[in-house]
């Protein structure tokens, strides 16, 4: 479907109906669709044409085409560093500005409006194009930077860090969008595995980089270093991010809005992280201060779905039918325990090098390398695979396998751990991380139109999101509790009231475990490797779990090679049109 014009798309934003779903789906299981698919042995349709479709869509690109990506992996790299610096930088920030036990805020105040504006942001997506929502995410992620690298207090640095997350939600979001909205399903594995890799490798080296800037510099640029890479980012887009929109008038735009469900996922997500911060640091998860939270959360996210399935919701943000189907249902499901098992390795592999290891922490960003390089091959292999044959169902499995295996075996390190293991054990669950990257947006869009481009993509990636709040405290909560049911190995009574309380986490740093005797920190890096073991084997049991569910996923709907959306690539005679068009309309 080509692009509608200014004319053609007065009135409401682009809503899919049951009638043009179900065509869709109709049209999918047949043989002779619009894709030319066959039937194989094994039930899975398979495309005859692919070949050249993938040939033609290469060539028939223009520059304009080519010229957004690099702006939005310089964008991807800028969030993703941001996401994960902090695990090495984190000891120093909470004793330089006394955070005491509100440090977990500082992570968690960015994960919240990282994932609690996710729904509605894709709804604005929706109402005023990619381009500006896009734009502002940058500079609202950029101003947040700057206040964060000016803090004085803990209070200042967490507002920091809240806005420095609506931002970086937002554009991450957009930018998977903006793919789908360019690239068929079928070749879109390739493009999202490519700006993936570019989010992996600011993810895995920002432990790395807030390390070296701990030791080097003052932690303060841990943060003013986004402030400069924001504004590139900000002119590449504007410069190169041209895409089309649906044109309507304000008034109609507005309605399209869900407000009283966005309501229910900001607070319901609120109380939820709010009881995950404290259960097990601050008080039991009996405690009526955890419980209450947490059940007002849960039952308002039943109360939100079951709103949003109700007459009374005419624009849902998150549309019951994104998981009316199995195989999209199995996809968020695996979006959420691969979010979580990639917060748990990135935030516990350098306790281990930091506090068993007695490595720095920029040493430690470096020997978390081998994860980073490790995911490149099979997700680069894996884009091609879901690009040549249209199968996800095999990459999920083995990356799934790998993962869990790949956590359980972390458990073998100690303190006497060579070189060769550490390295060679972060490759097996990287090579399961790489797999499953590429190819789980496309499973969960398998069964959907291109017009759910928008709702399914910020659905995703709230999943993920949510995956990754949990993928902070499960661990968390887990490491302290095993923690303190072991500081009786440790013979010093200030030791273990300095690391009681939720606080062996905070304090995994070389610099403060060798304040101590020799035989203290032997006791010490003796506790934490016993709960880091403790650790690693449940991340991989949760992992395993999931596993489970892999029986359950479908795999015969062919992925469609031609794109049917209204917020494609801009042509250069519809731009010299917009220029012409009045402001209040972009």
């Amino acid at each position: 479907m080509a692009p509608k014009t200014k004319g053609d798309t007065e009135g409401n934003a682009p809503d899919i109906t049951v009638a043009s779903r179900d065509a869709f789906e109709s049209d999918q299981s047949n043989s002779g669709d619009k894709q030319n698919s066959s039937i194989s042995g094994d039930g899975v349709q398979q495309p005859t044409e692919d070949k050249n479709e993938e040939e033609d869509f290469a060539k028939g690109k223009s520059w304009r085409f080519w010229a957004i990506f690099p702006a939005i992996m310089f964008t991807t790299l800028l969030s993703a560093i941001e996401v994960t610096v902090l695990s090495t930088a984190m000891p120093t920030i909470v004793h330089e500005l006394d955070v005491g036990n509100s440090y977990a805020w500082i992570i968690n105040s960015f994960l919240l409006t990282s994932t609690a504006f996710l729904p509605v942001i894709g709804q604005l997506a929706d109402a005023w194009g990619r381009r500006w929502p896009t734009i502002i995410s940058v500079a609202i992620f950029t101003i947040g930077s700057g206040i964060c690298g000016g803090a004085n207090n803990a209070e200042t640095l967490i507002v920091g860090r809240a806005i420095q997350g609506l931002g970086s939600g937002g554009l991450n979001m957009l930018i998977d969008l903006i793919i789908c909205d360019l690239i068929p399903l079928r070749e879109r594995g390739k493009f999202i595995g490519l700006v993936n890799l570019v989010f992996a490798v600011g993810l895995f080296t920002g432990p790395f980089i807030g390390g070296s800037i701990v030791q080097h510099t003052s932690w303060r640029w841990v943060f003013w270093i986004s402030v400069p890479i924001g504004g590139v980012s900000l002119l590449m887009l504007y410069a190169f991010l041209r895409v089309n929109y649906v044109h309507a008038p304000f008034k109609e735009r507005i309605k399209t809005i869900d407000y009283i469900g966005n309501i229910m996922v900001l607070g319901s997500t609120t109380a939820i992280l709010y009881a995950l911060t404290y259960a097990g640091t601050e008080y039991a998860w009996t405690d009526g201060r955890v419980l209450a939270p947490l059940i007002i959360g849960l039952a308002g996210m039943v109360a939100f779905h079951s709103y949003e399935a109700s007459r009374f919701c005419s624009h849902p943000t998150i549309p019951p039918h994104l998981f009316g189907n199995r195989t999209s249902s199995i996809a968020f499901l695996i979006t959420f325990l691969h979010a979580l098992m990639t917060l748990w390795t990135l935030y516990f592999l350098p306790v281990y090098f930091q506090a068993v290891q007695l490595v720095s922490p920029s040493r430690s960003g470096v020997q978390i390398l081998p994860t980073v390089c490790a995911m490149i091959p099979p997700a680069l292999i894996a884009g091609q695979y879901l690009s040549r044959t249209g199968r996800y169902k095999l990459l999920h499995v083995v990356g799934s396998i790998f993962m869990a295996a790949g956590l359980g075996s972390f458990a073998a390190l100690n303190r006497d751990s060579r070189t060769a293991a550490w390295v060679c054990l972060q490759m097996i669950p990287s090579f399961g991380n790489g797999l499953l990257t590429t190819s789980l947006l496309p499973a969960v869009q398998a069964c959907l139109t291109d017009e759910d481009n928008a709702s399914s993509t910020s659905t995703w990636a709230y999943v993920r999101s949510y995956g990754a709040i949990w993928g902070v405290t499960i661990p968390a909560t887990t490491f302290n509790n095993i923690f303190s049911r072991n500081l009786w190995k440790i013979s010093d009574p200030a030791v273990r009231a300095a690391l009681g309380g939720g606080n062996a986490y905070s304090y995994a740093a070389r610099d403060f475990i060798k304040s101590f005797p020799v035989e203290a920190q032997d006791e010490i890096r003796e506790v934490y490797t016993d709960a880091l073991r403790i650790s690693w084997a449940v991340a991989a049991g949760h992992h395993g779990l999931g596993c489970c569910f892999f029986v359950l996923e479908k795999e015969n709907v062919a992925l469609r090679a031609s794109l049917q959306t209204q917020f494609g690539i801009k042509e250069e005679e519809k731009e010299k049109d917009e220029e012409a068009s009045k402001p209040g309309e972009k």
